[in-house]
């Protein structure tokens, strides 16, 4: 009879002895990291992130006073006003103001910049333009460089404006009745293929 080495006999003991499950407590991060994964894949292609929901919709807009955007003048040399509150409300019937949110530092900004100027061009609609947290010179030269489609830009330095309108992120664009009333907010940039429901809801906005 061969009697195993004390080595040998160590590595059976170990090969027979039952195997360690992993901690829960380290399968536990890894489960709940997975599900919130799967919960963030789900809800970014739950739908078109311009039609996230607002608050706001059939609300007046909230009380506001912007001041204007230093240097920037319109075409005859006077200056370009800023927005306030009252800017919005009591316009004649049927005429429709259509807030953009923008920003110099914001890449899609400068690609809808183009269709801006479509919509300042629609009969009875009028654009004007939050300036968001950014640089007076630096927005002063992205109208002066791409063009000023705004009837009035208001400085809103530190975003408390853009907060009480519930915006999410630039650009964002706004569709206001001629009593005030929010009717439509579009989040992000303004396109080819959205600029037609967007101009759509502009004209039942007119028609309230």
């Amino acid at each position: 009879m061969v009697t195993p080495s004390p080595d040998a006999a160590k590595r059976s003991s170990e090969d027979a002895a039952p195997r360690q499950r992993p901690s829960l407590l380290l399968i536990l991060p890894i489960v709940v990291f997975a599900g919130l994964a799967i919960l963030f894949a789900f809800r970014l292609g739950a739908g078109d992130p311009s039609r996230l929901p607002s608050a706001l919709i059939g609300r007046p807009v909230p009380a506001f006073d912007l001041p204007p955007l230093a240097g920037l003048a319109a075409p005859g040399g006077g200056p370009i006003p800023g927005v306030a509150q009252r800017d919005l409300t009591g316009r004649p019937k049927g005429e429709v103001t259509i807030v953009n949110v923008w920003a110099s530092w914001c890449a899609p900004c400068r690609l809808e910049h183009p269709l801006l100027d479509r919509l300042a061009a629609q009969p009875g609609t009028r654009l004007i333009g939050f300036n968001y947290k950014d640089k007076p010179d630096a927005a002063l030269r992205f109208l002066q460089t791409l063009g000023n489609p705004f009837a009035a830009v208001g400085t809103d330095a530190n975003g408390r404006t853009a907060i009480e309108w519930g915006v999410y992120g630039v650009p964002e664009t706004f569709i206001v009745a001629a009593d005030g009333t929010i009717r439509h907010k579009h989040v992000g940039p303004l396109t080819e293929e959205s600029l037609p429901d967007f101009l759509a809801k502009v004209k039942q906005a007119a028609a309230r």
